[in-house]
């Protein structure tokens, strides 16, 4: 391809952060591990070289801020997360950091400032991985983290409250970041779609309408470990066949309703020997729709089936919710502007749901939000197969570079 205004670097860019991994043979960076801090000071070393003054705020983010004229307006926000699930694509999130990098780079080479700051940040523990509690970084800009959250645990039994006091942080102060209400005039976010719909559509672009809400819980099924030769099949407490059977009823309840979808992302079997009777299974739920009400009742049929299956089997269950969300409609006179700087880099556009969660969805209670979606291949996501067309992510830049300079602040 020939050279381009953004694309080129900005792919190499992707590239660096994607070798910035907890594992030798696949792209993990989880919250609060030396990965997190390294790939969060490469952004800032991109950031200050594009000409913004850069912070590490109290809960993680790392916030890069381009003066505007007024210094007292309120600012337009913009970026995407930097953390990863495990065996992660390497343009999920990241994108959304690395474009507006790019964008203020741009501004910052011609000399101009617009009537408003633009703050850029790249947020932390969007995706939840290691501690089962997501968006906590927006969270707490937004003012909504909740302190119990800190109580959450990964794998090997660390809380994220050390966690953060082993990343030199204080836990007591993630709530500091929080930003005054009126102090953002807007959000915008581009993101990969994580889905086909463009891609099928033949469209590079599309502008987001609504970002699906999402119940996320953690369910523990205990019975009784015990032989897997000698104790007969009537009268077992196998915990595992239970998980088993609750899943099926997930994937049940969840076919064949427009926008709603139930997954296990995580199914653990303990003590995990072949020749012992698993005496408790841990999973994961994930339960969306566009409509809340179709995902509460899916949620609450879903927990109801729980009880039943371990009533019925003589388990006991233990469920934790760890995230819920409404569905968030982004804001109409932003959706239009969206669509407007896409079109102005000469290409259509169509509006589309998200069914994914997005930090935008968090800042929702603070500012008024857009998205701007573009396509990825095949629609994959959330896996190393994950990638893009360096043209698409020359437009996705133009039009958010659009999107910033005739920004208007709306009601």
């Amino acid at each position: 391809m020939a050279a381009t205004r953004f694309a080129d670097r900005m792919l190499a860019q992707l590239d660096e952060l994607g070798r910035i991994s907890e594992s030798p043979d696949f792209l993990q960076r989880t919250f609060l591990i030396p990965q997190h801090k390294q790939a969060h000071e490469r952004a800032a070393a991109w950031m200050r070289e594009a000409g913004m003054e850069v912070e590490h705020d109290s809960a993680g983010n790392v916030v890069g801020r381009y003066a505007g004229t007024d210094p007292a307006a309120p600012a337009l926000m913009t970026g995407s997360h930097l953390d990863t699930v495990r065996n992660a694509g390497k343009y999920d999130g990241m994108l959304g950091v690395i474009a507006p990098i790019a964008c203020i780079a741009d501004l910052n080479r011609r000399g101009k400032r617009l009537p408003f700051p633009i703050e850029v940040v790249g947020f932390a523990n969007e995706e939840g991985t290691r501690f089962g509690s997501a968006m906590t970084g927006s969270r707490a800009i937004a003012g909504t983290f909740d302190p119990a959250m800190l109580e959450a645990r990964d794998k090997q039994g660390v809380s994220m409250g050390e966690a953060y006091k082993a990343f030199g942080l204080d836990p007591a102060k993630v709530g500091f970041c929080a930003r005054k209400p009126g102090s953002i005039a807007a959000f915008v976010e581009l993101h990969i779609e994580q889905g086909p719909v463009l891609e099928q559509e033949g469209l590079a672009l599309g502008v987001v309408t609504a970002i699906s809400g999402a119940h996320r819980f953690r369910v523990e099924i205990t019975g009784l470990a015990g032989h897997a030769g000698t104790v007969p099949m009537g009268q077992r407490q196998d915990a595992l066949v239970a998980a088993a059977e609750i899943v099926q009823y997930i994937e049940k309840r969840c076919t064949g309703t427009p926008t709603l979808v139930g997954t296990v992302g995580m199914l653990e079997a303990l003590p995990g020997a072949m020749n012992v009777i698993p005496g408790k299974a841990v999973f994961s739920i994930d339960v969306r729709a566009g409509e809340d009400d179709l995902r509460d009742l899916a949620a609450d049929d879903i927990l109801k089936q729980i009880r039943v299956v371990c009533a019925g089997r003589k388990l006991e269950a233990k469920i934790t919710e760890l995230y819920n969300s409404t569905a968030t409609p982004c804001h109409p006179a932003l959706m239009d502007a969206a669509e407007a700087a896409i079109k102005a880099q000469g290409v259509p556009t169509m509006r589309l749901p998200s069914g994914a969660g997005h930090d935008a969805a968090t800042l929702a209670p603070l500012c008024p939000i857009t998205m701007i979606f573009m396509r990825c291949t095949r629609g994959i996501s959330h896996n190393p197969l994950e990638a893009v067309l360096p043209e698409d992510v020359e437009l996705a830049t133009g039009a958010l570079l659009h999107f910033i300079e005739n920004f208007k602040p709306v009601q």
